[in-house]
């Protein structure tokens, strides 16, 4: 195995845990070179910082010190391709979030330093370093990855960290999705136990956000906000009459974690049986397969390697891209359901359905402009054409949308696996997405607890629901989130069956 030279830029603005945080991270990042972003504020300049280092590395792990990592990460940053991974880790207030952890690829990095700074823009002076990330990428044609990782984030902050956090929660989180994500995650905050304070100093941020930036607030309005907030916290703690915590040792970790020993491990180490999302395209596996992210599992959808194709191609079920995740979705697992089961026992299968006629409009649209034979330019371009004819061949017989021959496929593959799977309920999940069904179906299946945010529907299904009705569903583009959770890895576009 080709050890990878990784570069650490370590961020820090004085957090409760940031020596802990170091520690822990050379321990299981091993880095070549570390860099301190020291107490810059605010985040637009701690980004225009970090992207002026000269690395000479293959990727750089940018780290804030709100983070605590407690597994081995070397072994995966050694295998790693992708281009960039968005980490899940286990947040204090909001459960299973990707943040705090970002292993960017150099290319990517450098590509991030040349992109020029939006004026006047709204989603660069909320989130600088993910909007930068973001303008790179398009031109790149590549898409990020997810990975579970046991890491602990936001646990054991400073109340004055917490405050300033959660006021800019708050500006966040003012569209309808994260909106709702704020509300369910604050409705499971506790109100009495031994910290407390932590829910209860964020909850006055959040107030106090609402009450002191206006929703009309121009870009430059919410940029000033931010840059007070750390003076601002201080003046709300001094008001709420809340003394401040000591500062953070690793045998407080070490006690909290014998007490929280029973706690769901969610580390890229940690075994599962593998999952297979074999629904059929366009009912849901897009969804699916964020969701299977979100409760810990690294599924894949619509892989469009090389080494998948062959695989595929070639009636070889034992996959490589398998030894380094948890699961696949979509057609390039549905028809070689039974195969799979054989190769993987013990794996846990899931099937999307939906309403036939609304599918079918579905596949129309999906399947329109995309040929099975064109010209290409590039070799990504020749193999991602290679997979959509070896799975539209093999799942439904055909290289265009066929609305009768598709019916068929449909009603005949659900069949054959409800039969197939009769004598063994517990490892089929037959699930309706796009009907409103999620978590409370799909987490205790996989012995998992129901996540503090709402299910992740790729699409409009509101949209589509309402369409239903009358039989006429239109179809929302893929959105660029969506896109990047069907990457497989680095070298690949986003994926398309």
């Amino acid at each position: 195995m080709t050890v990878a030279k990784i570069d650490l830029v370590f961020r820090q603005v004085d957090e409760r845990t940031r020596e802990l945080s170091l520690k822990l991270a050379k321990r299981h990042i091993q880095p070549e070179n570390v860099h301190v972003i020291d107490d810059v504020r605010p985040f637009t300049e701690c980004v225009n910082q970090m992207l002026r280092i000269d690395h000479q590395c293959d990727y750089v792990v940018y780290l804030d010190a709100d983070c605590l990592i407690l597994e081995d990460l070397r072994p995966f940053l050694d295998q790693c391709t992708a281009v960039y991974i968005d980490s899940f880790v286990s947040d204090r207030f909001r459960g299973r979030v990707h943040c705090g952890l970002h292993i960017t690829r150099i290319d990517l990095v450098r590509a991030m330093a040349s992109v020029e700074v939006p004026e006047d823009d709204m989603k660069y002076v909320l989130r600088p370093e993910s909007r930068l990330r973001n303008l790179a990428m398009k031109p790149m044609r590549m898409g990020k990855r997810f990975r579970n990782f046991d890491v602990l984030h936001d646990h054991f902050q400073y109340y004055r960290h917490i405050f300033v956090k959660y006021a800019l929660r708050e500006l966040r989180s003012r569209s309808g999705k994260q909106l709702k994500r704020l509300e369910m995650a604050m409705d499971d905050w506790p109100g009495n136990e031994i910290e407390a304070n932590d829910y209860l100093i964020a909850r006055e941020a959040i107030q106090y956000a609402r009450r002191n930036v206006d929703k009309s607030a121009s870009p430059a309005e919410v940029h000033a906000f931010i840059e007070t907030l750390p003076e601002r916290s201080k003046s709300e703690m001094g008001r709420l009459g809340i003394q401040e915590k000591s500062p953070f040792t690793e045998a407080e970790l070490n006690e909290w974690l014998a007490r929280n020993a029973d706690r769901v491990h969610y580390g890229y180490s940690t075994p599962k049986p593998k999952v297979f999302g074999i629904g059929l395209s366009r009912t849901g596996t897009r969804s699916l397969t964020a969701a299977l992210q979100m409760i810990g599992f690294d599924a894949v959808h619509y892989p469009i390697d090389e080494d998948t194709f062959t695989e595929l191609a070639y009636g070889q079920y034992d996959l490589s891209i398998l030894k380094n995740h948890d699961g696949l979705t979509d057609i390039s697992a549905a028809p070689f359901f039974a195969q799979l089961d054989a190769a993987y026992p013990g794996s846990k299968f899931i099937l999307t359905v939906r309403d036939t006629d609304t599918w079918l409009k579905s596949c129309e649209n999906h399947w329109f402009n995309r040929p099975a034979f064109k010209n290409v330019e590039t070799t990504e371009e020749e193999i991602h054409l290679k997979v959509r004819r070896l799975l539209r061949a093999a799942t439904y017989g055909t290289y265009a949308f066929v609305p009768e021959r598709f019916r068929f496929v449909y009603e005949q593959h659900v069949r054959n696996v409800k039969e197939y799977f009769k004598d063994r309920p517990d490892d089929l999940l037959v699930i309706d997405i796009v009907a409103g069904e999620g978590f409370e179906k799909l987490a205790p299946f996989l012995g998992r607890p129901t996540p503090r945010e709402p299910f992740p529907h790729k699409g409009n299904m509101l949209s589509k629901r309402m369409a239903a009705a009358t039989k006429m569903v239109p179809e929302s583009p893929p959105s660029s989130q969506g896109d990047a959770i069907a990457s497989t890895d680095g070298r690949t576009g986003t994926a398309r069956s």
